[in-house]
């Protein structure tokens, strides 16, 4: 008998559960952390859609049934990338709650109802962050909105990888993140009470692709994702004692440019109108608490997402 490979193999079974009840401990620290009010979302987005119809999921099925958006009348609103898509439509619905909106785009743009646009902001660009502060001319931010983002068409597999777009990713998703907050902060436009929400997905939980992605595939997105979050716990950390808090968002499935790769599945998985996604967004953001600054929040049901 190979005493060598028992142990070895008593070695990696014993870590394996060590680690399942280690991410267990800090599954429920986080929840209790959080307020314990709230449960986690369902991994799987065809059953938690079909079960939402199946229970006549209000909060899902029907924002307008349960938005509140009155929080926003008057506040001073910066969306990143709200050019187009969910940016887009985020800004107007915060427009039409009548906000002061300024919004962010790569080109030049015009948006009806806007405060101001400030073009030719590249959130990939080590600059773009005074760029935008500059921009806003000293005014001060109440609600700040990491929306900019990048998603790479093809699917990725490990025989199609391509570093360069993954790279790109995470430039954007990620360190976009920390180059207009940091910056915005910085420069004291964030004041106490501010809120930060960092539109990340839900393709940034580890914890889910063993169900969403049991194959692998699309590393740069997931990536990008992942260390969205990452940024945003370490700034929500770093921003508490200043009164600001930072949210990590999952608009939920929107049809829009970005997702058409994915038009066969709309349907099944639920996906609505950028404008609905938006006023799920908005509505999450007016139920932000301090004490709660970090959370990652799935917008269609309103509950939490795990690491």
């Amino acid at each position: 008998m190979d005493l060598s490979n028992i142990n070895s193999k008593s070695f990696i079974l014993g870590a394996a559960v060590s680690g399942a009840i280690f991410a267990s401990i800090l599954a429920l620290r986080c929840f209790s952390k959080c307020g314990g009010d709230k449960a986690f979302s369902t991994p799987d987005q065809p059953l938690r859609f079909a079960t939402a119809k199946a229970s006549n999921l209000t909060r899902m099925l029907d924002i307008d049934a349960v938005y509140e958006p009155s929080y926003a009348r008057g506040k001073v609103v910066l969306v990143t990338g709200g050019n187009r898509g969910l940016g887009l439509a985020i800004a107007k619905e915060f427009i039409a709650q009548g906000s002061i909106v300024y919004i962010t785009s790569r080109d030049s743009f015009k948006l009806e109802g806007a405060a101001g646009v400030i073009s030719n902001i590249d959130v990939s660009d080590d600059n773009c962050g005074s760029a935008v502060v500059l921009g806003m001319k000293g005014r001060k931010i109440d609600i700040l909105i990491n929306n900019a983002g990048y998603f790479y068409e093809p699917v990725e597999k490990i025989n199609s990888l391509n570093f360069a777009e993954e790279k790109k990713m995470i430039d954007i998703c990620a360190l976009g993140v920390l180059r207009i907050t940091s910056a915005i902060h910085n420069a004291g436009l964030l004041a106490r009470g501010s809120k930060v929400a960092v539109i990340s997905s839900q393709g940034g939980s580890i914890a889910w692709r063993f169900t969403q992605n049991p194959e692998g595939h699309d590393y740069g997105h997931h990536m990008s994702k992942a260390a969205a979050n990452m940024a945003g716990v370490l700034l929500a950390q770093e921003l508490r004692a200043a009164g600001v808090t930072v949210y990590l968002l999952h608009p939920g499935f929107n049809k829009s440019d970005m997702t058409k790769k994915y038009e066969a599945i709309w349907e099944i998985e639920g996906a609505v109108e950028a404008s609905v996604g938006a006023k799920r967004v908005l509505h999450e953001i007016g139920l932000m608490k301090h004490d709660k600054t970090g959370s990652f929040i799935n917008c269609e049901d309103g509950l939490f997402i795990p690491w």
